[in-house]
């Protein structure tokens, strides 16, 4: 996999995506629809900025409108236009949507803007020279140069929306779970969603005798217990309906049957509110536990709080997702490389547009590479 040798940006960052856009007199043409779009429209306001068009690919294109706009073809904003600048408002894994997408920004001048999964701080100029001093101390808290890399490479796509940044700096599922110690028995899967990185552990690690699911969104917690009744019983799967937080007590979960869900300890009235069970991984179990994974949607923090007790006495492996919040990539790197000094950290990425799926992987077993 390529791991191209970034460098961290400059400090302090004197302009970014954001600034070129506020500064260039090209109409905007906002690819895609949907929660992303809406985002990026109220993004543009605080540069004085409104798209002069949306599209969307051929197939979707059926004479309807998004926010007052006529949705166009690619081929139409190109007969309105001519020469314009394109935002990319969704996201995808998909390697057919990805060749589609790099084969775009070969033809136009395309930004690919990280906007934050959850909460709404934005990792702009002024972010990044506000907290660099905590991102350099991530940077180098990281236990091989491929991390460093990965790493430069993110923060420099963040402040520049240009993908050529993501294709530095991506792995498959192989690579990371190479890292990860081989004699798994005992796991939990914190956000387990549909029951899909529970299926992938076990397809990697076969040897794998129990693991703990746990999911709060009452729809994908059934989908999860309908995977765990239709297995074959060779590893024994328990399904936990509630979240990984820093405390046991109740909390509020709004769900959107998918990964885009949030939890709180407060009530929420946005999305699908319901009330969930908040858990520590602490609480779970007494046995030993070899490796623990959370994808907790921005929750994350919280939920490492919550294992405190078992990663003292266990070292299990873990493997944070450090994408949803703009912080994420530094302060939870920062606060496993300082609480727990006994972990090797690496991060990996799976190839997908924005820079989402970013894993921070810490092992005890690993010696640092060079």
């Amino acid at each position: 996999m390529p791991y191209i040798k970034n460098k961290l940006p400059d400090y302090p960052f004197a302009s970014d995506m954001w600034d070129k856009i506020a500064a260039d007199g090209r109409p905007i043409a906002v690819y895609g629809m949907g929660n992303g779009a809406d985002k990026l429209f109220e993004r543009l306001e605080k540069y004085g900025k409104r798209p002069d068009a949306v599209f969307a690919s051929d197939g979707f294109v059926r004479g309807h409108s998004f926010r007052g706009y006529k949705v166009m073809s690619l081929s139409e904003v190109i007969a309105a236009f001519g020469d314009f600048i394109i935002l990319l408002s969704f996201a995808s894994g998909r390697s057919e949507v990805i060749e589609m997408i790099r084969e775009l920004d070969g033809r136009f001048d395309m930004f690919v803007p990280d906007m934050p999964v959850t909460g709404d701080e934005y990792f702009d100029k002024e972010f990044y020279n506000e907290n660099y001093e905590q991102i350099l101390k991530a940077y180098a808290a990281l236990s091989d140069e491929d991390s460093k890399s990965a790493f430069a490479s993110i923060i420099n796509y963040k402040l520049s929306g240009k993908l050529k940044y993501l294709f530095d700096c991506y792995s498959d599922t192989s690579d990371m779970y190479s890292l990860l110690r081989e004699d798994i028995e005992t796991a939990v899967d914190a956000g387990a969603y549909n029951g899909d990185t529970v299926r992938e552990l076990i397809g990697y690690r076969p040897g794998v005798k129990k693991i703990y699911a746990i999911e709060p969104d009452s729809r994908n917690y059934k989908k999860l217990c309908k995977y765990v009744n239709e297995g074959d019983g060779a590893c024994l799967i328990e399904p936990i309906n509630a979240a990984a937080y820093s405390a046991n007590l109740s909390g509020q979960f709004s769900g959107s049957g998918n990964r885009n869900s949030s939890i709180s300890s407060t009530a929420s009235h946005e999305n699908r509110a319901e009330n969930v069970a908040l858990i520590r991984i602490d609480s779970i179990s007494d046995k030993r536990i070899d490796y623990i994974k959370y994808d907790v949607e921005g929750a994350e923090l919280d939920a490492l709080e919550g294992s405190c007790g078992v990663i003292e006495k266990n070292h299990p492996d873990l493997l944070v997702s450090i994408y949803h919040r703009s912080e994420d990539i530094f302060k939870i790197v920062n606060y496993t490389s300082q609480k727990y000094p006994f972990y090797s950290l690496f991060i990996r990425r799976t190839l997908c547009f924005p820079a989402w799926e970013i894993a921070l992987i810490a092992v005890t077993d690993k010696q640092i590479i060079k």
